[in-house]
């Protein structure tokens, strides 16, 4: 795609409808990537973005960071690109604080249907709110045995597609080979204060289901850090999350990573029914 077609596109996405927008494999340079960003700047309607292998470098990083800040953009594809430390780091720092403000104040809550206080509905969504909140309070017990049934049915999709408020929150971020380690220009400092953000994210957001960090070799004293961080989640009772790292670090810590992950729950909930 080239300027021009870029350009029409980040206007029209000021205006869509569009719940997904996938742009893998278009080679960006800074002004074809600008149009795209202005064009999904408080957007409420865009909930995943994927820009798998565009070329995006560390200058790219605050200005993902400053979209997820203002839209509701909540699964996040970035794998193949070449954020390095820094702009991985401009990335989560908005997301880590947001989730750290949260944590340490009232307690969050381990779903992203968040039970505080929501910004004012659209007018066009108004009665449909209204509608909802008269049908729970008149409900009988069948109807609302019928709609938990539903509800745990439909799980967490369902519950990612009811969130369109804007906020520094995600459900799933994929940073898979991104150059994040050691050798960039700031060297062990750039990867210390990154993972110093990224602990902070998993230990507090209640949002995060899924992080992809493979093939960024990290180095064993960064994973050990994000087991860490792994524990202490699981101490404050928030949701599990799947974190996927390079195997490139000890066996012991590589295998407690995987074993604190959504996968190995899954696994252990299906022998014990092949046991009953």
């Amino acid at each position: 795609m080239d300027l021009w077609s870029l350009g029409r596109l980040g206007q029209a996405l000021q205006f869509s409808s569009l719940h997904s927008l996938v742009l893998d494999y278009c080679r960006f340079e800074s002004e074809e990537m600008e149009s795209i960003f202005s064009g999904l700047e408080n957007n409420h309607r865009l909930q995943g973005l994927s820009l798998r292998y565009c070329g995006l470098g560390p200058r790219s990083g605050p200005r993902l960071g400053s979209l997820i800040r203002q839209s509701a953009i909540c699964e996040l594809h970035l794998d193949g690109n070449y954020l390095q430390c820094s702009g991985a780091l401009a990335l989560l720092r908005p997301i880590a604080e947001y989730a750290e403000m949260r944590g340490r104040g009232p307690p969050a809550t381990a779903s992203p249907d968040s039970s505080s206080p929501r910004p004012a509905l659209p007018a066009s969504q108004r009665g449909s709110s209204t509608l909802n909140q008269m049908t729970k309070s008149s409900g009988t017990g069948t109807v609302k045995a019928t709609s938990e049934k539903k509800k745990r049915k439909k799980g967490i999709k369902k519950k990612i597609k009811g969130l369109t408020e804007a906020g520094p929150w995600l459900v799933k971020l994929y940073l898979a080979d991104n150059g994040i380690d050691g050798k960039g220009k700031d060297g062990d400092n750039s990867l210390l204060e990154f993972t110093q953000i990224l602990t902070c994210l998993i230990k507090y957001s209640a949002h995060l289901r899924e992080l992809d960090l493979g093939n960024n070799v990290l180095g064993e004293m960064a994973a050990a850090d994000i087991l860490e961080a792994l524990r202490a989640r699981k101490t404050g009772k928030l949701p599990v999350l799947k974190v996927t790292v390079t195997p490139q670090i000890s066996s012991d810590t590589f295998r407690s990573i995987w074993k604190s992950s959504n996968k190995s729950n899954v696994t252990r909930k299906r022998k014990n029914k092949v046991k009953n």
